[in-house]
């Protein structure tokens, strides 16, 4: 379980397949101290198992189903993610409960710059827009952030300059995918 309030930006180093297995080498600094093997690591939003460690490598192996459900599949060497370690009992909670489980994956319809802070427009799947309640919390690449408006099949997001530089969301432009895990407690029945 995590909190949503990303921890550094790890670069990838490597992507490299064997079998239906995706290896991604990624270097962190802040992230790699005092992590097991065996740890779950949040990396835009999704939940990975840390196998291997090498100083301030990271490795991770995902499989195709984790692939296919993320946009882990449309990540290169030398790009960015978010990274966040697990939720340890006692640590305080700033952004929301964050599975590490992409519900689904949203596309950016639109970017607008207000002044210091930009606003995003986020599409997604119809079916899942009833999980979106203005001022509500919902995950976007790991990030925990507040639900603005919704449409038929889009939310609206207005980011602050600080998650913009602290994030990958800083980077994000129309037509780039992003991981969405919509709030646990939005998702409950009724």
């Amino acid at each position: 379980m995590f909190t949503g309030i990303i921890e550094e930006l790890g670069k990838i180093k490597r992507i490299s397949k064997r079998g239906s297995i995706t290896s991604f080498e990624i270097v962190a600094d802040k992230v790699a101290e005092g992590v097991r093997i065996g740890d779950s690591i949040s990396c835009n939003g999704a939940c990975l198992t840390l196998v291997k460690q090498e100083k301030n490598l990271l490795i991770f192996e995902v499989m195709l189903a984790t692939l296919n459900a993320t946009n882990l599949k449309y990540l290169r060497p030398g790009e960015l993610v978010n990274l966040e370690r697990s939720l340890r009992v006692g640590d305080r909670i700033s952004g929301h409960f964050v599975l590490g489980h992409v519900d689904c994956v949203g596309v950016i319809r639109n970017k607008k710059i207000l002044s210091k802070d930009v606003t995003f427009t986020v599409s997604i799947p119809p079916e899942y827009i009833k999980y979106c309640l203005p001022k509500g919390s919902i995950a976007l690449d790991g990030i925990s952030l507040t639900i603005q408006g919704k449409g038929s099949d889009y939310f609206t997001l207005s980011i602050i300059p600080h998650t913009l530089k602290e994030t990958t969301l800083g980077l994000k432009n129309v037509s780039d995918k992003v991981n969405i895990e919509f709030d646990i407690l939005a998702k409950r029945p009724a």
